[in-house]
Formats: C-alpha cells, sequence, structure tokens
C-alpha cells in the first residue's frame, strides 16, 4: 500500500501520498505501522491530494529487527526526528492511539507549535489525578495486573527465557481481546510497561492539547482511560470534538467504516494552521 519508505534512526517510515500536508499515524501496543491500513485510502481521498500520510512502527514493535527498548524521552526524541525530516517547515497532523497517545501527547508538550491538529484513540488523560480517583477499585487492579504482567514478561524476555515471556504476551492478548494476530507480537514490545512501572513516565506532562483535537474512544471496555472531566474540557474548546464508539480499544479495526468517516469529516472542517 505504501508508496515510499524513508528510514529515520533505522526506523522504516511508510509514506502514502504526496501531498504538502503531513499526517503521521502513530501506534501503540502490540501493533505495527499496519494498524491503520484501512483508514489510509479513505483519508488521502477525502483530502484530494492535498495530504500525504507518514507511518511508522516503534522500535522493538517490528518483529523482525532486534529488541530496540527506548526510555520516554527517546521515543520523544524519535518522534520528533521523523516530524522534522518529513516536514521541516510546516506543522503535521498526528493521529494516536494506545502508547502513540502517550508518546505524541509528550511531543505535543514539548513542540507544540509543530502540531497543527491532533487525533487521538482512546487514551486522554492517563496520568491525571483526576482519572486516578474516578477509577474504581476494581479497575485499578485489572490496570496494575494487565500492566505489571507485561512488564514482567519484558524482564523475563530480556534476562530468562525469550520463549515463555512471548507466551506471557500472548496470552495476556488474548485476555484483553487484542485483535492482532500472536504471531505478530513478542516480548520486546513491552518495554514501555517496564519502563512506566520503574519510574520512567513519572515526570511525563499532564495531557493538556492546544491544538484542535478531535478525541474518540470505545464504550464496550470494563475501564476508560479518560476522565470525564477531562472529555468535557476537550469539547469545549473551539475546534474539538469528542465522540464515543460503539467499540473496544482498537476503535478503526472494530469500526472501520465509522472511525475512517468521522475522521475525514472533522479533518475536512478542521483547517491546517
Amino acid at each position: 500500500m505504501s508508496v515510499a519508505v524513508l528510514q529515520v534512526d533505522g526506523v522504516d517510515v511508510h509514506i502514502d501520498g504526496d501531498g504538502a500536508h503531513t499526517i503521521v499515524m502513530v501506534h501503540g501496543w502490540p501493533d505495527t505501522w499496519r494498524l491503520w491500513d484501512a483508514q489510509v485510502a479513505p483519508i488521502l481521498a477525502a483530502s484530494g491530494g492535498q495530504d500525504r500520510i507518514a507511518r511508522f512502527s516503534w522500535p522493538g514493535f517490528d518483529l523482525a529487527q532486534p529488541p530496540r527498548p527506548m526510555p520516554l524521552q527517546g521515543l520523544v526524541d524519535l518522534l520528533e526526528r521523523i516530524i522534522d525530516t518529513l516536514s521541516p517547515g510546516q506543522p503535521v497532523t498526528l493521529v494516536l492511539h494506545d502508547w502513540g497517545c502517550v508518546f505524541g501527547y509528550e511531543y505535543l508538550a514539548q513542540q507544540p507549535q509543530r502540531v497543527s491538529r491532533l487525533v487521538a484513540v482512546d487514551i486522554g488523560d492517563h496520568n491525571s489525578a483526576v482519572l486516578l480517583r474516578s477509577l474504581p477499585g476494581k479497575a485499578k487492579l485489572m490496570v496494575a495486573g494487565y500492566q505489571l504482567w507485561l512488564a514482567l514478561a519484558w524482564g523475563v524476555g530480556r534476562w530468562v527465557s525469550r520463549a515463555l515471556a512471548n507466551r506471557m504476551t500472548r496470552s495476556m492478548a488474548r485476555a484483553m481481546r487484542c485483535p492482532v494476530p500472536p504471531a505478530q507480537m513478542g516480548w520486546q514490545m513491552n518495554y514501555p510497561y517496564a519502563d512506566q512501572w520503574t519510574g520512567g513516565y513519572r515526570l511525563a506532562a499532564q495531557v493538556a492539547p492546544v491544538c484542535p483535537t478531535l478525541y474518540v474512544w470505545g464504550k464496550r471496555k470494563p475501564f476508560q482511560f479518560q476522565s470525564q472531566r477531562w472529555v468535557q474540557q476537550q469539547a469545549a474548546r473551539p475546534g474539538c470534538v469528542v465522540q464515543a464508539f460503539d467499540a473496544g480499544h482498537w476503535v478503526m479495526l472494530d469500526q472501520p467504516a465509522a472511525f475512517s468517516a468521522c475522521v475525514t469529516e472533522w479533518l475536512a472542517r478542521t483547517p491546517v494552521k
């Protein structure tokens, strides 16, 4: 599907379209750049040739490559280099999901002038005290349970047994109803969880986008990663839209046509600054 591949710091960046404005689509766990396959054609068609789309897999998430753990700032710096390489003179549109939201929000906090529009999926004010207080005890245990298990799998893969670590990772993904085929996920994708639970994300900025934002989330989940207050704050900002879907965490896979329509309609009425 992609028409060009550009390498930045050993990461393949797949580019579709040749418009002047760049949309960077960023995945999370346990996905790759292929997460957004169903959205590329509709977005490019709706833009009338004005956009191009760039996608990449985070280091360690491409199983054909060796494990490559990176701290939060390292991931933000990588995203900065990719964006500066693709669009040195113009801000970009970011489309984020899962851990991609965490990394993208941190980039946005550090480089607000480089992002014209933001589409974020299913991860909102993930590190706010308001969200933490809003989660019931059972939800907090569920969050800690799956994240610590994946962090442990990272350590097992690095120091004990990669085969065992892969089984641990894939068993948790099955429990979470992850749509990614088991053969496409591995223990080396789990390093953000390990880094988070050892304090590496302690100083991450609070999530407070300043650009026009479309925030989308799935309702069919045992807990949410956004507080109601944060959603209301986003809805009240000029140029911002919030929308819940009858979907799970992977909204773009559960409701691909509806999700693509939502994104393309919002992009069409939200001009690039």
